[in-house]
């Protein structure tokens, strides 16, 4: 069977599907069976968000007018939320955040260089693309967590809103310069092949692949999917 990880750059349009959003996405394919230990997840998650708010942080202090400095802040406070409620859920599963985090921070750190992008319009649209899309993922993983970890690694990803505010900032970049369209949409393609490998490390894989790769295959299609309609909305796959 043919997996999307054999792929670095897909080459073909993801299927199409209803509109669903991150809040629902635990009713849909979940890969629960893949899900790592408790600690290596939250350790993992958090330290990504970690990264997310570094990401946005640096896009704060390359935005050209106050605006966007002003939106991308409340963007990256957000994902600060997030991060403190994954750290808060650590401490409340009696775990040491610098223990269960410190292994995941080159993986994440790595992930971010790869997708920071050559300028300000390329900075925002990796965090819309990829925050998007890994959300999306970990709250998938989150179904195979503990009922209670389960709860609040949900409730600490549904903290505030970032797609609404992303978009509006990308969408407004390019009605100021059409030009930039192309340009992006081809940068947005460019992030799956390393968001996938992303999503992918955190997966605790068998020895069955073929059994793994069952599982995994529909997962990605629909996430694959949510991402070419975050980019449709945006007129950056016509």
């Amino acid at each position: 069977m043919a997996s999307w990880f054999r792929r670095s750059r897909p080459r073909t349009p993801a299927p199409t599907l209803t509109s669903r959003d991150t809040a629902t996405a635990a009713t849909r394919v979940d890969l629960h069976e893949l899900t790592p230990a408790t600690d290596v997840f939250l350790g993992h998650c958090a330290a990504l968000h970690l990264t997310f708010f570094e990401q946005l942080s640096h896009a704060v202090a390359n935005a050209p007018r106050v605006a966007e400095k002003d939106a991308l802040a409340r963007a990256a406070a957000t994902t600060l939320a997030r991060y403190e409620a994954l750290v808060a859920e650590i401490g409340r599963q009696r775990l040491d955040a610098t223990a269960v985090m410190e292994p995941h921070l080159r993986g994440v750190q790595e992930f971010e260089r790869r997708t920071m992008g050559a300028d300000w319009h390329e900075q925002v649209a990796s965090a819309h693309v990829t925050i998007g899309f890994l959300t999306d993922f970990w709250v998938r993983l989150a179904a195979g967590l503990p009922r209670d970890a389960r709860e609040g690694v949900e409730e600490a990803l549904r903290r505030g809103e970032l797609e609404q505010p992303l978009h509006a900032i990308i969408e407004q970049a390019i009605a100021a310069n059409p030009r930039l369209s192309s340009r992006l949409a081809l940068w947005c393609r460019r992030l799956v092949g390393d968001t996938m490998l992303q999503a992918r490390s955190a997966l605790a894989l068998h020895a069955d692949r073929v059994r793994d790769e069952e599982q995994i295959e529909p997962v990605f299609t629909e996430l694959i999917a949510e991402h070419t309609r975050r980019l449709d909305r945006l007129g950056l796959t016509a």
